[in-house]
């Protein structure tokens, strides 16, 4: 059974500094890109930040680049948004998510991402 447990959220006042973590277990396959996403009140979800297990590469969306640093745990199988200088539109669900097969998934989008956590509250207050 394939589990991803998000956890870390919580109320932070603007400019303060959050670290959210995500295991992952019963993946079938060993090279795989997680992703993390949020979605706000009102608002589509968005994609903002993805590694791959193996090479390392990263994505970050626009909205976070600079302040949002995401790193990996290989012998936990966790991964790390750590976020900074957080702001009030930083307030959101956030989900951590993998794709479902090895090929055909893209993180920014979430196309073919099938397994997501259950989401975490991250609250900026100004």
């Amino acid at each position: 059974e394939v589990q991803l447990q998000a956890s870390g959220g919580g109320l932070v006042q603007a400019g303060g500094s959050l670290r959210l973590s995500c295991a992952v277990s019963g993946l079938p396959f060993d090279d795989y890109v997680i992703g993390w996403f949020r979605q706000a009140p009102g608002k589509e979800r968005e994609g903002i930040s993805c590694i791959s297990t193996s090479v390392g590469g990263t994505f970050y969306a626009d909205s976070v680049k600079g302040r949002f640093t995401i790193s990996k745990d290989i012998g936990k199988n966790t991964v790390y948004p750590q976020m900074n200088s957080l702001k009030p539109d930083d307030t959101a669900v956030y989900y951590c998510a993998a794709p479902g097969s090895k090929f055909g998934s893209n993180c920014p989008t979430g196309r073919g991402y099938t397994y997501w956590g259950q989401g975490t509250l991250v609250t900026v207050s100004s």
